[in-house]
């Protein structure tokens, strides 16, 4: 691939917009500038700063520039700042693509937005969130959805050019001279105290989008299992104290383990891992468990259906009962989870890899430059 333009012209630059608060997206965007730059693109990242310090855009050979998450003038200023002279510009979700929007205006340059979740919320902030919608939307040279879902509801919102996105799920960065041996399965279970019982593991923000609450209604029948499995759900936020409070009170096998950075090890060492919300439209933990060879059982919301195909155990949203008695069939049922493992590789082999989701972007990037062909 040549990302250069022709008569000697210097290289493509793109600046990549975050709002810094979504892992899924940051993730992805770091993957994107590692490619952008292996192909010869010039990458900013125009992110809060702990975002860097947490994905390491800079390692990847992009530039970062500190902007912080809200929409306030100095915000919108230095992400202005930070467009000069860019051939383009991406933004990656709702948030950061409407800051983007105020800082392009009056400008030409093309912005390409990536929406990877519906953004939710009640009341009037909902009011206020579908009207950033449609500002951004109807704004965007080209929106692209990481789910057929939103891809429509952009057409809805009024996208003039509105595309499915190639999103992979990046591989795990190793910081290279700080590799340690991964502890044996058997370790991490005897820590949690899932010896002699099944580990179910969960993973994502404590807030009301995850399905946390569905998740401890659902375990209330499993505490009459022998021998009780347990819960364990990794991730932090406003609701944690509120979870907690609950499984003391009804005697929940239920562990919250707070921020971990050793999901995949944790996932590996579960017998099911568990999804009872729609928080995410791609959902990692839903394309780590199916790597994992973990079968998986999910609420069927948002786009979890295109993602995982038959390969999962997919049951009807808000359901306690039915999220219950699929984790206990399930359970009770070792050849049908093989056949989820056996299913579940193939699905994760058609997702697009990390080369291909870079390849659809810079194909973008060429249509609305009109460079010479950079594949």
């Amino acid at each position: 691939m040549s990302s250069h333009s022709p008569h000697g012209q210097s290289s493509l630059r793109t600046v990549q917009v975050l709002g810094g608060g979504n892992a899924g997206s940051s993730a992805h965007v770091r993957s994107l500038a590692a490619g952008l730059v292996a192909r010869g693109v010039r990458v900013t990242v125009c992110a809060p700063g702990e975002a860097d310090d947490t994905y390491d855009f800079t390692g990847a050979g992009a530039e970062h520039v500190h902007v912080p998450r809200s929409s306030d003038p100095g915000s919108v200023g230095a992400l202005r700042a930070a467009c000069t002279d860019a051939d383009l510009v991406h933004a990656h979700g709702l948030h950061a693509s409407f800051r983007a929007v105020l800082a392009l205006s009056g400008r030409r340059t093309p912005l390409i937005v990536t929406w990877h979740n519906r953004a939710h919320a009640e009341g009037a902030r909902a009011h206020l969130l579908r009207l950033l919608e449609r500002r951004v939307a109807r704004a965007a040279t080209v929106v692209l959805g990481t789910t057929s879902d939103l891809v429509d509801r952009a057409r809805r919102t009024g996208a003039r050019d509105a595309r499915l996105a190639a999103v992979a799920l990046p591989r795990p960065r190793r910081t290279e001279g700080t590799e340690e041996p991964e502890p044996p399965l058997s370790k991490l279970r005897a820590e949690l105290g899932a010896m002699g019982r099944p580990l179910f593991m969960a993973v994502g923000a404590l807030d009301g989008h995850r399905g946390h609450e569905l998740l401890l209604d659902a375990a209330r029948v499993w505490r009459d299992l022998d021998p009780v499995p347990l819960v364990v759900v990794a991730g932090e936020g406003p609701q944690r104290a509120e979870l907690q409070r609950r499984i003391e009170d009804e005697e929940l096998p239920v562990r919250l383990l707070g921020r971990r950075d050793d999901v995949s090890e944790l996932l590996a060492a579960a017998d099911l891992a568990l999804l009872p919300g729609g928080g995410e439209s791609r959902s990692v933990l839903a394309q780590e468990a199916l790597h994992a060879r973990v079968p998986l059982v999910a609420a069927l919301t948002g786009g979890i259906r295109e993602l995982v195909g038959d390969a999962a155990e997919l049951v009807p949203p808000r359901d306690p009962e039915a999220f219950a008695a699929a984790v206990v069939r399930l359970l009770d049922d070792p050849e049908r989870a093989e056949l989820l493992r056996d299913l579940g590789t193939r699905q994760a082999a058609d997702w697009p890899t990390e080369d291909e989701t870079v390849a659809q972007v810079l194909s973008v990037y060429d249509e609305l430059t009109q460079l010479q062909p950079m594949i």
